[in-house]
């Protein structure tokens, strides 16, 4: 990969973009679809995107990007896989969506239970967040209770019982974080400190309504955090004895973190698992999946209402089938991307030493993440103790150097299979010239 002329920055390099921001802002509320994208994080202006090109990125001014976002992770194989995209277009060529069901949404599902213990059957839906939403209906519906216990910077989607801040104790009952969002939709929302037991103990100490705890095992929404494995055991231990449900929310990690996402690589096992990103290679989808037992509780086999007309759209099928499938036919996939990563973090933490930069680095298989400080952080609260303005200005100089990673301090980053040894070279010595500045 060729470096960008440095020399070409600013309202130059970005031109066409900033145009197309402005007018995306007439239209669009920020200009955006999501609220991340606008880049208020890191400061500038989005690269617009005109294309994708296997490992890299291609804006509407032309500047080349090596991609660490990919999608927020959907591409594990990189941009325009030429076996995924033939799956698309064979299948578009059938028709677009039936509302009925097909054989693609069987196999799919056959693939995945297939990779894991615990799981018998799997439901589509659209997105993550409407994976997640269904997922704590349903362990409310199999229990009978009501109350939900999620932990600070863990991203389980926008629905509004999900969007909560802390209250004013440890382990209290969330408010809304979010204009819109009734008071009464988050009073069963309990909040937690992520890794801390004590707070967790607490939470059921609190309330005998806990239905669910629902989890990021590898939290990717605030930066890169995976949860201490004595942490997830008592989450276990506590459903088991209180009478709830333990959802890992695997959106993110499912099929990243390894094969069989975070439940290859921690000892405790969930009750339900929700699905995205990976298994819709870059189409719209989402899923959950549990055991026969729990699942039947879903209808038309039980009393637990969900549906959706898009949900196991054929496209998107197609395309997750394949994709998982080229997953499981390259055995060393895993042992590859995290070589990679491996190499990459420590390019990156030799320049910040070299440089007595405060610099900490975390990944498991193809998701990674760093941060500016002390020591790794271990909560959202540590987080936030972090540089972001050293974050921002690393982030802005690695942009224009042609290197794109996530836009914000509090989002992971992903390696895909089409980055090659030469492009974490040369990311390296990226980051070596931008150390040396900061």
């Amino acid at each position: 990969m060729k470096l960008l002329n440095l020399t070409k920055i600013g309202y130059l390099m970005f031109d066409k973009s900033i145009t197309a921001y402005e007018e995306a802002k007439k239209v669009i509320p920020g200009g955006v679809d999501s609220p991340v994208r606008a880049f208020k994080s890191v400061g500038g202006t989005p690269p617009f995107i005109d294309r994708g090109e296997g490992a890299y990125l291609v804006d509407v001014d032309g500047n080349k990007y090596l991609d660490f976002v990919q999608s927020w992770g959907p591409l594990i194989f990189g941009h325009c896989d030429k076996d995924i995209e033939e799956a698309v277009i064979k299948t578009v060529k059938k028709g677009l969506s039936f509302g009925a069901p097909t054989v693609l949404e069987t196999e799919l599902a056959s693939e995945i239970v297939e990779m894991y213990d615990n799981i018998d059957k799997v439901r589509f839906v659209n997105s993550g967040t409407e994976a997640v939403m269904s997922a704590i209906r349903l362990a409310r519906g199999v229990t009978g209770k009501n109350g939900i216990l999620k932990f600070e910077g863990c991203y389980h989607g926008h629905s509004d019982s999900l969007l909560v801040q802390a209250g004013s104790g440890m382990a209290t009952f969330g408010t809304p974080s979010s204009p819109g969002v009734p008071a009464d939709l988050t009073k069963h929302t309990l909040l937690c400190e992520y890794n801390n037991i004590d707070e967790l103990k607490k939470c059921f100490e609190t309330s005998d309504d806990i239905a669910c705890i629902i989890i990021e095992p590898i939290a990717g929404n605030m930066g890169f955090i995976p949860a201490d494995e004595e942490f997830l055991a008592q989450c276990r231990k506590l459903c088991d004895e209180n009478g709830a449900l333990l959802i890992f929310d695997e959106v993110m990690s499912g099929f990243r973190a390894s094969l069989t996402g975070a439940h290859g690589v921690v000892n405790t096992k969930s009750d339900i698992i929700t699905f995205g990103k990976v298994i819709g290679a870059g189409m719209p989808v989402g899923a959950f999946a549990a055991s026969s037992e729990i699942m039947a509780h879903l209808s038309p086999d039980g009393a637990v209402y969900q549906a959706g007309t898009l949900s196991g759209n054929p496209v998107a099928m197609a395309a997750g089938l394949v994709s998982l499938r080229k997953i499981k036919a390259k055995k060393d996939l895993y042992e590859n991307l995290n070589k990679k990563v491996t190499k990459l973090l420590a390019g990156f933490k030799k320049a910040a030493e070299d440089n007595d930069i405060a610099f900490q680095v975390d990944s498991r298989g193809s998701m990674f993440g760093f941060f500016f400080c002390e020591k790794p952080p271990r909560n959202f609260k540590e987080v936030g103790t972090c540089n972001f303005d050293r974050f921002a200005k690393f982030h802005q100089e690695m942009l224009k150097r042609g290197f794109y990673f996530a836009c914000s301090q509090y989002e992971a980053a992903f390696m895909c299979e089409a980055i090659s040894d030469e492009d974490i070279d040369n990311c390296i010595k990226a980051a070596q010239e931008v150390m040396a500045k900061l």
